[in-house]
């Protein structure tokens, strides 16, 4: 009989699978594109990296998407783009996606599923919906009897959460407001971004308000746009065409569907799915060089600090005022732009963050490049942070 004293150790994912090609379609206001047409720009962009033609691809993973609401996207595109994969499977934890279908790609290689994983998403929430259908495809996800009813979709539960990490840590308006100065920045040095006007902290306070404590600045964009990725065994990866990058731990957790179960309103799973990253890849948080921090609103961005470990509970006001998360700090985040500045496709956005992440530890992202940068941190969040899941990347499989 096998001995039930498997250990985690001894399943572990890491450097079992890398990611061999990584590509975008255009982002913001992309006009005449579908979304299965944005999907195939950035698939195309994706195989073309890694140096493999799409009868390569054996397995789909997709996020669903607002703007072309089929159940089984994966399918769909699969369809459309004229494969056939023996792996397939369409995800939704909201924000959390992304980093899950990393997860998931590592998970279905390390199995024997798959041998490349496409992982894909896209959407086109600025022109492929009108605005009024675009906040409808949001908060429709809110629990209709006991959420929206009361006037609770999906932004207010986020600032419910800023609420009480103010009164609790004294966490300022111009504190959260420089989160957003601060992407502009790293926006401004990116080729594409949606968003490039320089702003400054009284630009946030100024902007209006949308829920308290967020302003208009306060909140991520909505756009057009997909990425896509290759995942493929790390047996096969130095082959590629591209530098591959491995994936070397990953971690999930999700504590509540409703905000008024919320085990938290200031501590969140990130916790945990960091943690079990963590551990998977053997590194802690000051071993990260460069990090992909889900920024919808900016006081998501100082809660995650603080869970992911890159600074202590109730100091990610002042980690950001001390510019720790730029350029000479701690860790330099969302190098891209983000959410608030570079584009925010929906569920796609987040895999924009693992596009950045992928590009640093590939040294090809030029003036806004993180020096020496080898292990890099994406971490995904949603439904007002019920869902949490974490990926750590690196140069090397084993460090």
């Amino acid at each position: 009989m096998a001995s039930s004293g498997s250990t985690s150790a001894t399943r572990s994912l890491r450097g079992r699978a890398a990611i061999t090609g990584a590509g975008r379609s255009a982002v913001g206001r992309v006009e005449g594109r579908s979304v299965m047409a944005l999907a195939t720009d950035a698939a195309q962009a994706a195989l073309a990296d890694a140096g493999l033609d799409r009868g390569a691809i054996n397995g789909v993973l997709t996020s669903v998407a607002f703007a072309a609401p089929f159940h089984r996207f994966s399918v769909a595109f699969s369809e459309y783009f004229g494969i056939a994969p023996t792996f397939s499977n369409t995800l939704q934890v909201s924000g959390a996606t992304a980093a899950t279908m990393f997860n998931m790609a590592a998970a279905a290689i390390a199995a024997g599923l798959a041998d490349n994983v496409l992982v894909l998403g896209a959407d086109s929430l600025l022109t492929g919906l009108s605005p009024d259908l675009a906040l409808r495809s949001m908060t429709e996800s809110r629990d209709q009897q006991y959420e929206m009813p009361f006037g609770i979709p999906v932004a207010n539960t986020f600032a419910m959460t800023a609420h009480r990490h103010m009164k609790e840590f004294g966490t300022t308006p111009e504190q959260f407001a420089k989160v957003a100065v601060i992407h502009r920045e790293h926006a401004m040095r990116t080729p594409g971004a949606q968003m490039t006007t320089p702003i400054t902290v009284e630009d946030v306070l100024n902007s209006g308000w949308v829920t308290t404590p967020y302003h208009k600045l306060d909140c991520s964009l909505i756009s057009d746009g997909a990425a896509a990725f290759v995942v493929s065994a790390a047996d096969r990866a130095a082959a590629g065409r591209s530098k591959p990058v491995y994936i070397l731990g990953g971690g999930e957790c999700y504590t509540h569907e409703h905000i008024f179960l919320m085990p938290s309103l200031t501590t969140t799973g990130a916790v945990q799915s960091s943690a079990r990253a963590y551990a998977m890849a053997g590194v802690a948080p000051r071993d990260i060089d460069v990090a992909g921090v889900y920024d919808c609103f900016t006081g998501t961005v100082v809660m995650m600090l603080e869970d992911l470990g890159f600074c202590p509970k109730g100091e990610g006001g002042r980690f950001v005022d001390d510019r720790q998360i730029t350029y000479g700090g701690s860790i330099p985040i969302n190098t891209h732009g983000g959410l608030l500045s570079f584009a925010h496709p929906g569920m796609p956005g987040s895999l924009l963050h693992f596009l950045e992440v992928v590009e640093q530890l590939r040294g090809r992202c030029g003036e806004r490049q993180v020096a020496g940068a080898e292990l890099g941190l994406v971490h995904s969040l949603g439904a007002g942070f019920a869902t949490q899941a974490t990926t750590i990347l690196g140069t090397e499989a084993t460090l």
